[in-house]
């Protein structure tokens, strides 16, 4: 009864609406009087912001800050496939025939994941992994390989929470929620950068001018409140770092595997 209770709790504040009003709070000067409290209640460590928290305007302009430079040192191997963000990764495999199994329970197909794409044919037995950010984490997102941006698409959805009991509890969240997905040719094949909203995220935003060309580690986009990002590899171009992932905590720019044509 609990879970059947909070589950039509999530649904019923899952509307855009409610979204869009605590976004337009987020971004109001108003919101400026809750920067530290905000931080402190999450335990950011506001040494690493670019500026000082009197700088920051608005509580949304706290929550994208930048880092300070040299915070998130870039693993340079020339095939390394790296973190494109500060998260815990609570899903990380092989892709089997078209389908991840059993994230936190439950699971999706690639078909799904990507909105029905011609490219799901590249990621049906490629790898996958879940990298979830919770407002305590460093919200911008980077490229986790040298390569070019062959495509870009923005698909509508819902805001469901992806936190634990999201994704546990709620049906195939990472699927029905607004995504932004980043295909990016590089030198063994293709990744899909699968940004996927969240409730209370107001938006997610590519990082401008977009750029085509990319080097490893530049930005990519930014979440306006904690969100998942879900990378897939092509089939056969990668191999996971001998230490594991799945349940790790891993900062942007930390090697997780090596990339193989």
């Amino acid at each position: 009864m609990m879970k059947w209770l909070l589950r039509s709790m999530t649904e019923l504040s899952s509307r855009k609406w409610i979204s869009r009003i605590t976004g337009k709070l987020a971004q109001s000067t108003v919101s400026r009087r809750f920067i530290s409290r905000f931080a402190a209640a999450y335990g950011i460590k506001t040494e690493e912001a670019e500026k000082p928290l009197s700088q920051y305007k608005t509580l949304n302009e706290f929550f994208t800050r930048r880092l300070k430079p040299g915070l998130r040192p870039i693993h340079d191997g020339a095939s390394s496939l790296v973190s494109p963000v500060d998260a815990l990764i609570t899903g990380a495999g092989d892709i089997n025939s078209g389908t991840i199994v059993n994230v936190k329970g439950q699971n999706y197909t690639i078909d799904e994941l990507l909105n029905q794409s011609p490219r799901t044919a590249n990621y049906m037995n490629g790898y996958y992994l879940v990298l979830y950010l919770s407002p305590t984490d460093y919200h911008r997102i980077h490229t986790p390989v040298r390569g070019r941006v062959v495509e870009r698409e923005h698909i509508p959805g819902k805001v469901y929470p992806v936190n634990d009991f999201g994704l546990r509890h709620m049906r195939r969240v990472l699927s029905r929620n607004e995504r932004l997905i980043t295909y990016m040719k590089h030198e063994a094949g293709e990744a899909a950068v699968v940004k996927v909203g969240a409730m209370n995220v107001s938006s997610i935003q590519y990082v401008l001018p977009l750029q085509e060309e990319m080097l490893k580690g530049d930005e990519l986009a930014y979440f306006e409140f904690g969100s998942t990002v879900v990378l897939l590899l092509e089939d056969g171009s990668f191999k996971p770092r001998e230490s594991g992932l799945l349940g790790t905590k891993v900062r942007m720019g930390e090697l997780l595997g090596t990339l193989h044509s």
